[in-house]
């Protein structure tokens, strides 16, 4: 290791370890409190202090005693609505695989403009392979998972995620214009669920429908892929209502008790 890399690692670490310690504390901490502790130099502590107070993991109090900041708290809050999600989601998903027999079925949330797919189900006897992974990120208004996910946002907010990501043409029939879209959305609140019509890849055809928590608010999405084929114009319908369906009862151990037809795109 570079004498470069050994000073970033221990740089790394001594914030991890900051962190640690104030999270442990009642009162938070000082910086004089955290060098002592962590036998650093108050110079290096102050640095590190500096930079996670600008980027909201730690707040100062007047008396200069530093505590866990509301971008740490929503990373956590995030990450335990994932977990939460995926718990509740898995028996329903393997549910879904057995009686529509299509290749996988995905759950996905909205990350930072974009849909991102936190669990997967795959039919190990199909010779159909989705391109599609935990991680994968993809754009909003090319697939049903990302038209599930904003379709109950603030018209603004949705202009604003489009505004950001752009709307790249990936085939002939990619919505690119903002005010298709909202007529899509609009499909998509009225429907309860959304499709993505060979929209994100050629002879691919998906359909998702939204999650709702206990307040009603859409914290993910969940879809399932496959060719054209196996979602045609016959089965489409059958299909849609199975991913509707499925999502509710997700929605439903989520605490949500209203229904598409009460849910409305807030002003």
């Amino acid at each position: 290791m570079s004498g470069q890399d050994e000073r970033s690692s221990r740089a790394v670490a001594r914030a991890l370890s900051i962190l640690e310690l104030i999270a442990e504390s009642k009162n938070g901490l000082s910086n004089s409190d955290l060098s002592r502790r962590l036998k650093i130099p108050k110079s290096s502590a102050s640095y590190i202090l500096r930079e996670l107070e600008r980027r909201d993991y730690l707040r100062r109090d007047k008396n200069g005693r530093y505590r866990l900041g509301l971008k740490l708290m929503s990373l956590v809050s995030v990450a335990s609505i994932h977990v939460d999600v995926r718990e509740a989601a898995k028996p329903v998903m393997e549910e879904f695989l057995k009686r529509s027999k299509l290749p996988e079925v995905h759950l996905a949330v909205l990350d930072n403009g974009r849909a991102v797919y936190i669990e997967k189900l795959e039919d190990e006897s199909s010779f159909i392979k989705m391109d599609i992974w935990i991680g994968h990120r993809l754009p909003i208004h090319t697939t049903a998972i990302g038209k599930a996910l904003v379709a109950f946002l603030p018209e603004e907010e949705i202009l604003k995620i489009l505004r950001l990501r752009g709307m790249e043409k990936k085939t002939k029939r990619t919505i690119t214009s903002p005010q298709r879209f909202l007529l899509e959305l609009e499909k998509v609140r009225q429907r309860g669920f959304a499709v993505d019509d060979e929209e994100n890849s050629e002879g691919v055809r998906c359909v998702a429908s939204p999650i709702f928590d206990a307040s009603g608010k859409v914290i993910a999405a969940f879809g399932t892929s496959s060719v054209t084929l196996h979602i045609d114009d016959v089965k489409l319908p059958k299909i849609a209502d199975l991913v509707r369906k499925s999502a509710m009862k997700i929605s439903r151990v989520l605490g949500f008790n209203g229904s598409f037809r009460f849910m409305k795109n807030p002003e």
